[in-house]
């Protein structure tokens, strides 16, 4: 496992730290000021640091300063205090701290940071793979999606992505990720390109992003990149809603728009793909739980009828907040539909179901917005939703859990 250093003035937090972290079968050092800490870090090369902020001597914003202008900031840092302000920790994050945690630091926030730190500080190779297409087997709108990005990657170094704001684009483009090879974000290099670190991307992808965002430096990148795909044995993904025209008024090269846009794949919306919704969320779930970002987490049955009716307007961005939000939000092993309604009811009135949806989409949209309107009008009262709605109280429970409303089971004679 990894080589962990504690530094804390408090030996009681030192060895509460130390036997949690040994029990998870870490190799941990302690130190107990900075001094020792400076001492531990030569020589045990820790892969992790959990460090204080308050100490006698030294503290450990300064010592983090310190390590930052040194050069020695080459492990993961988790800030620690019993005296946590917001300004310590956004101080503490812009000098390099991966995390703050607050005293008492409860065991699974500490744990769960720490998988986080680790995972993030581990080599590419080791590091849970990104979600992508690649491992969508089943039939359906995402398979052929997936076949369809294979056979022009296998004939073309240069993808454009035609897709509107917070669209899959980078989930669709890490489906051509190559294993064992590298994956260069464009985007992530904010001045000259090198010819080095084009020669790290020998053989894998350079993901350019929504192409519309790129600084002027970062479309001269992608200018050079595109010239050297050949050479690199690379491909270059590349996504954007605007159309070339709108590219070159604002400036973008001629030639290089028309290299980027010769092979263009549409991407359909979250919404085109509602029966696949939650296949989908179980792939990200899994993901962000392999990366330590969640506790482990399943998407319950009462969930997917309310994945599948929900518009989308925010796109795939609005599926892994809502995930992300809820996963960490409940108590449960399983993500229910009460988990997830919250975060997906649309602000104001609801509007009708679209008429642009297939009818059963649209059938069981308006069914859960008649629902929910007549059982947040009755309290929840069974007897009264079942005179209200004239369904008999058997095929009442069968439709509200197809629907993955909750269930009320009030007393019959509520008032």
């Amino acid at each position: 496992m990894a080589r962990i250093l504690v530094v804390d003035d408090e030996m009681g937090i030192r060895e509460l730290l130390s036997e949690i972290l040994r029990d998870e079968g870490h190799d941990v050092t302690l130190a107990e000021n900075a001094a020792a800490a400076r001492t531990a870090r030569l020589a045990a090369r820790p892969d992790l640091v959990l460090l204080d902020i308050w100490m006698p001597d030294t503290d450990g914003i300064t010592l983090l300063k310190e390590w930052a202008s040194g050069g020695q900031l080459t492990m993961p840092v988790i800030m620690m205090s019993g005296h946590g302000t917001i300004d310590s920790a956004v101080e503490a994050t812009r000098i390099g701290a991966l995390d703050f945690l607050e005293k008492p630091i409860a065991l699974a926030k500490l744990l769960s940071s720490v998988k986080r730190a680790l995972i993030r500080s581990a080599p590419a190779e080791q590091r849970p793979a990104a979600p992508s297409l690649a491992g969508v087997t089943r039939g359906g709108a995402l398979r052929d999606l997936r076949r369809r990005l294979e056979q022009m990657a296998s004939r073309s170094r240069i993808i454009m992505l035609r897709c509107g704001p917070s669209s899959f684009a980078e989930l669709a483009a890490r489906t051509l990720a190559v294993p064992g090879r590298r994956w260069i974000e464009l985007a992530g290099i904010p001045g000259a390109i090198t010819q080095e670190q084009l020669d790290a991307a020998r053989g894998g992808v350079i993901h350019a992003g929504d192409i519309a965002t790129l600084s002027r430096m970062q479309q001269k990148n992608l200018a050079f990149a595109v010239d050297r795909l050949e050479r690199l044995d690379a491909r270059l993904v590349a996504s954007c809603a605007q159309a070339p025209a709108e590219l070159q008024a604002a400036g973008w090269d001629d030639a290089v728009l028309s290299r980027l846009f010769d092979v263009v794949l549409p991407l359909p919306t979250l919404a085109e793909l509602r029966d696949e919704i939650a296949d989908l969320a179980d792939d990200v779930l899994k993901h962000m739980a392999d990366a330590g970002e969640i506790p482990s987490r399943a998407l319950a049955e009462s969930a997917r009828p309310l994945l599948r009716q929900h518009p989308w307007p925010g796109g795939y961005g609005e599926l892994v907040s809502a995930l992300r939000s809820a996963a960490l939000a409940t108590l449960d092993d399983d993500l229910d539909a009460s988990a997830l309604r919250a975060l997906l009811r649309p602000a104001g009135n609801a509007a009708l179901p679209g008429l642009n949806q297939p009818l059963r989409d649209a059938r069981e949209a308006f069914e859960r917005l008649y629902f929910e309107h007549h059982m947040e009008r009755e309290g929840g009262n069974m007897t009264r939703l079942a005179e209200r709605s004239g369904l008999e109280r058997t095929h009442l429970y069968r439709k509200l859990k197809q629907l993955g409303l909750p269930v009320g089971r009030r007393t019959e004679h509520q008032d």
